[in-house]
């Protein structure tokens, strides 16, 4: 698949890069500064300069035009309220519009364990912007018919990744940003995990045959 990797330079998207390029796809990895086209480049992705949160419907389009699918692993990593609105609601909501009108029609979206509409974060608390903004993003995506996959991983670790998860869980713990990105991969790969919310911790099952049991 030609793949449109929205949030290119993030911890979890350099990880899946290589992952992506190695399982023979072909990946464009958006990110906002030029200065990191050579990180990028190495992994084997092709780098694309954009500002996702300026993008109007045009830019988005040109954007993800030929594209086969689309990852979102972008996020505003803790800033400003009105920054996390504009890049994990309104830019997501909008690549998904985009997705449909250019038919990109597979997206898999990074979203985080526990995300839903009834959060129950208070609106003065700082995490409510971000909370609120994926629960959004995530059920405008569910509306849509793209053939989307909605990952929740729980808490992000450094740790190594083992290759192995646990999916059957209802209870938020942690897992690698490695081993994230090898779910990336694994969505993509199975097309039974259209129209799924997945939520998972590190665990003891091989990730491939962890999905496919929870689909």
């Amino acid at each position: 698949m030609d793949i449109a990797l929205i949030g290119g330079h993030g911890k979890v998207a350099l990880l899946a890069e290589p992952l992506l390029v190695e399982a023979g796809h072909t990946v464009h990895a958006v990110i906002r500064d030029p200065e990191q086209t050579a990180e990028i480049e190495v992994t084997g992705a092709k780098a694309v300069v954009a500002d996702i949160e300026s993008l109007d419907a045009d830019g988005w389009d040109e954007l993800l035009r030929g594209k086969d699918a689309v990852v979102w692993s972008a996020g505003a990593g803790g800033g400003s309220p009105q920054r996390t609105w504009a890049v994990d609601r309104d830019a997501a909501i909008a690549s998904m519009e985009s997705a449909r009108r250019v038919g990109a029609t597979r997206y898999v979206m990074v979203s985080y364990f526990g995300a839903s509409l009834e959060h129950g974060v208070p609106e003065d608390e700082p995490f409510f912007a971000y909370a609120e903004s994926k629960a959004q993003a995530d059920a405008h995506l569910q509306g849509t018919d793209l053939e989307w996959t909605i990952l929740g991983p729980s808490g992000l670790t450094l740790e190594e990744p083992t290759g192995r998860i646990d999916a059957t869980t209802s209870e938020s713990s942690t897992v690698s940003r490695g081993n994230v990105a090898r779910t990336i991969v694994a969505a993509l790969d199975r097309p039974g995990t259209v129209g799924k919310f997945l939520t998972y911790n590190d665990g003891e099952q091989e990730i491939g045959a962890a999905f496919d049991a929870a689909v």
